[in-house]
């Protein structure tokens, strides 16, 4: 088109405009081919163009695509929520659907408070959660969210909920290393909840491994075990946002499997519905659902497009994929050969400072000094340039914070779908080193590459 009126991410950029797309790979309308290795944001966990899911599409159109939760259920959403149970670890036995992450959270949040209410403790209503993390761009997802730079605008509307440094072991904010530390990242919860007082706290929320404020930071072991701990001496829910990592992402049904945990709310979105509709869940378990049944009877939360039968069955379609084909399995597998590959790469690259993740959710952190692991300063622009010439070259790979305070530092994303084979692994490696290459040359050139010292 000529002229758009199409508000975009940045108004003064031009997009190439897509065609179509097939299992990994995207096309634009002039034939180009990219490798979809962030699965667009982190959403389309089992590719583009699947027939099951478009014939599923069709059928349900065709029945009804729309009800209103008030008025009726429907058998997609009935049998989404009760697949969820089956899936989610623990008495997570509760769906509330809603349609994108930030609402998950938002009504995790809504929840958690609620639950406080019906069991007479209405002073509960903070939430608290670590700086370098997002929990969705609504202002109370965005309250719950320790991202600098997203926060900044809206600052003089949001609550100062994250009071917790992350489990960022690259960068340990106590200057310690694992295991000596004995966890301190995880124990300072517990300071922060004495300093404001159990008696005002609701909940605390945690992604559980950090996304894209931070690329892709994995807790070490014993972590969330620690947390959960806490949460409990203190009569405190831990909700994990699981936004980003769950529904395979990471290499088990939710990233919160890798460790021995169960918390007491849990938001899904993304790869739920894998980019096939706009579809995302809170899960509640029954200690948390107990005084609201025996209470108001129901959720003060709602959306018109909340569990409408469309997206359900996709959603459900998308899980039975997900499990004929072996995908979680597949994500593992593949992940640990990705991510040793992506390690011999920073044997090579003095840029590459830390590789990180599970499954396949992986994070590069890049740094101007591998030594002392120095951020490139912000007007360097490393992550938008690796953006940039990542796309030149026929890959797509996704902008990440890192850094001290998620603030001065450069990363990205590689998250293909969980369909993605060895051959096709081997191609995306490929195309990254050489835009590794080109970006650590141009950076030398210009004389943003310190020496060692």
């Amino acid at each position: 088109m000529k002229d758009s009126y199409l508000i975009k991410p940045q108004l003064d950029e031009t997009y190439p405009c897509t065609k179509y797309g097939k299992g990994i790979y995207l096309y634009d309308t002039e034939g180009k081919e990219y490798i979809d290795g962030s699965s667009g944001a982190v959403t389309a966990s089992i590719g583009h163009g699947v027939n099951e899911i478009a014939n599923v599409m069709k059928e349900q159109a065709e029945r009804v695509s729309f009800v209103y939760r008030s008025q009726f259920t429907s058998t997609p959403a009935e049998k989404l929520a009760y697949k969820l149970k089956e899936l989610a670890p623990g008495d997570l036995n509760w769906s509330f659907f809603v349609n994108s992450g930030s609402e998950a959270t938002e009504t995790a949040l809504k929840v958690a408070l609620q639950y406080w209410q019906e069991k007479g403790r209405p002073t509960k209503n903070k939430v608290l959660s670590r700086w370098m993390s997002y929990h969705g761009i609504t202002l109370g997802a965005l309250s719950m969210s320790g991202h600098v730079g997203r926060r900044a605008r809206f600052a003089p509307l949001l609550e100062d909920f994250p009071t917790v440094d992350p489990p960022y072991c690259y960068r340990c904010p106590f200057n310690e290393t694992y295991p000596n530390c004995q966890l301190m990242c995880a124990k300072e919860l517990d300071r922060a909840i004495r300093r404001v007082g159990a008696e005002h706290i609701a909940a605390f929320i945690a992604e559980p491994i950090i996304g894209a404020s931070g690329g892709a930071i994995v807790p070490p072991d014993g972590y969330y075990e620690e947390i959960r701990k806490i949460c409990d001496h203190h009569d405190i829910l831990f909700i994990a946002d699981e936004v980003m990592t769950g529904v395979g992402r990471c290499g088990k049904n939710f990233a919160i499997d890798h460790w021995n945990t169960v918390p007491d709310i849990m938001a899904l979105g993304k790869g739920l519905s894998a980019g096939y509709t706009p579809l995302a869940a809170t899960m509640v378990t029954d200690k948390v659902m107990e005084p609201i049944l025996q209470g108001s009877k129901q959720i003060m939360s709602g959306h018109t497009y909340s569990a409408n039968p469309q997206s359900t069955a996709i959603g459900l379609a998308v899980l039975e994929y997900i499990e004929k084909h072996h995908l979680i399995k597949n994500s593992e597998k593949q992940g640990n050969y990705f991510l040793d590959e992506l390690k011999k790469l920073q044997q090579k690259y003095s840029i590459i400072g830390d590789i990180r993740g599970k499954g396949l959710l992986l994070g590069v952190e890049f740094v101007s000094n591998i030594f002392n692991k120095l951020p490139f300063r912000t007007e360097v622009n490393v992550t938008k340039r690796m953006i940039h010439k990542a796309m030149e070259k026929g890959l797509l790979i996704y902008p990440s914070s890192a850094g001290v305070e998620g603030s001065s530092g450069d990363a990205v994303l590689l998250a293909p779908p969980l369909t993605i084979n060895r051959e096709e692994i081997d191609k995306l490696l490929h195309i990254f080193e050489e835009v590794v290459r080109d970006v650590q040359e141009e950076l030398q050139i210009e004389g943003f590459i310190h020496s060692a010292g």
